[in-house]
């Protein structure tokens, strides 16, 4: 009752008081005493009591789970990680030879129960005169006569005895439901999900990386092994990654690797990201440097991911260089959505020489469709911003790379002009470059788009 209403203090008194009174302890008293014991912190108590739990032969699953379970929790309790730790690995030890040995188990079983269905077989007459002796003993016991005071004893708190057996094991339900850390599987202790989380949120609060890492991986050897992309370690580390816990994931994940374990790209994915979202960038760096020692093969969002937070950072140089590693790396790309990006994120960039330079190295060998593409892009970009002495370098480095200007081009241009106005003459010039070309290939059409565009600057210049 005392554990059942929180007042444990009170119930450690009661138990100072059974040796006094000689009261012997049964099974259901020992687990109460060991959830006392934990929740008052006694786990020294708790220690001496675990001889007495494992001596014990009459205790059964839940019995045993529910001490331990208390034990688990003191050392939780004390921050002690290293017992918590190696209770855990020892439980798991003792699964995997439960579930090695388990065939051979059977089968003995299978031998012993043929062997004793044989002998009751050959010895059924013995059988029968040992029942007949238990029969007339327990006859005996029946007709034996029984002192008054006992008999008026068992009468008068028949009643209050029931009743408190029935409260007794309405506790004991209570009790077994707040088992949390450890369950049973085949008569032998296991420890569940919550005491890994748990523990890892112990060591993590206590900055024990190390540590946190050798015992999820020791606890992956004992236990059933997993794919490496859902094993413990993972799924602490991406649990990390979502709790913003970016530097510890990254401590698990170089624990990881130094330990020789291999890992899909998923989590470096996930902290890249991450990572990319803060604008760590010395964190980005050091990550793909241990990515790169990994083997690991980042997808195109990682890439748009890094030219994004470059872009941010108003790092165009950085954010072209993994463009061009992304082309290097043959890794696909969804059109040309990010470059886009890029260029837009560069706006009010006075460094357009720079841009139209690195862009050119990134360039350098794509087909020539695509680099028409990109450097229309380019020019757009510089037309939109009124920069229109850098559109015109882009457009003569984009003459001498081999890439035909294309009504796009000229379209971009034509705008630019007509937008920050009396530069008639240019595109006088231009239209006649459109013709020499329409006229020379047939890879140049007028739309109506950019005939428009020539035709409004015209008027407007009174040509």
């Amino acid at each position: 009752g005392c554990l059942l209403f929180g007042t444990t203090r009170k119930a450690e008194e009661l138990l100072d008081m059974i040796p006094k009174i000689g009261v012997k302890a049964d099974a259901n008293l020992l687990v109460i005493m060991a959830h006392i014991y934990e929740r008052n912190g006694r786990r020294e108590e708790l220690r001496k009591l675990q001889r007495h739990i494992d001596e014990a032969c009459y205790l059964n699953d839940s019995q045993f789970w529910q001490f331990y379970n208390c034990l688990l929790m003191c050392h939780l309790k004390f921050g002690d990680l290293e017992s918590a730790s190696k209770m855990v690995l020892e439980m798991l030890r003792r699964g995997k030879v439960a579930r090695n040995s388990l065939g051979a188990a059977i089968l003995g079983f299978d031998t012993a129960d043929d062997d004793r269905l044989n002998l009751r077989k050959v010895s059924g007459k013995g059988s029968e005169v040992e029942e007949n002796d238990n029969t007339e003993t327990r006859t005996f016991s029946t007709h034996s006569m029984i002192p008054y005071e006992e008999f008026f004893r068992d009468r008068k708190f028949l009643k209050l005895e029931a009743e408190a057996k029935d409260v007794l094991r309405a506790l004991l339900a209570k009790l077994h439901v707040q088992v949390e850390l450890i369950t049973t599987e085949r008569g032998v202790l296991q420890p569940t999900e919550e005491i890994y989380v748990k523990l890892a949120k112990a060591f993590l609060e206590s900055g024990k990386m190390k540590e946190l890492a050798e015992f999820l991986l020791k606890a992956e050897h004992e236990d059933s092994p997993v794919s490496s992309d859902d094993s413990m370690l993972v799924n602490v580390i991406n649990a990390c990654i979502s709790l913003g816990m970016l530097d510890q994931a990254h401590d698990l994940l170089d624990e990881m690797r130094m330990a020789g374990v291999r890992t899909g790209a998923s989590v470096y994915s996930s902290l890249l990201k991450a990572y990319c979202k803060t604008n760590r960038t010395r964190e980005v760096t050091s990550l793909l440097r241990d990515a790169q020692k990994a083997g690991i093969q980042f997808d195109s969002s990682c890439y748009e991911a890094l030219i994004q937070s470059q872009v941010i950072q108003n790092d165009t140089h950085g954010a072209l260089n993994v463009f061009k590693e992304m082309k290097e790396a043959k890794i696909p790309r969804g059109g040309n959505q990010q470059f886009e990006k890029l260029l837009k994120g560069c706006e009010g960039n006075a460094e357009a020489g720079l841009m139209s330079k690195l862009l050119r190295e990134i360039r350098e060998g794509q087909s020539l469709d695509a680099g028409v593409h990109d450097w229309n892009n380019v020019i757009h970009f510089f037309s939109k911003k009124g920069l229109m002495q850098d559109a015109e370098k882009a457009l003569k480095r984009m003459r001498s790379l081999g890439h035909s200007p294309n009504a796009q081009t000229f379209h971009s241009m034509v705008t630019g002009y007509a937008a920050i106005g009396s530069k008639y003459t240019e595109v006088t010039e231009l239209w006649g470059e459109m013709k020499s070309i329409a006229a020379a290939t047939s890879s140049m059409r007028f739309d109506q788009e950019l005939l428009d565009a020539v035709l409004y600057t015209f008027v407007r210049g009174g040509v």
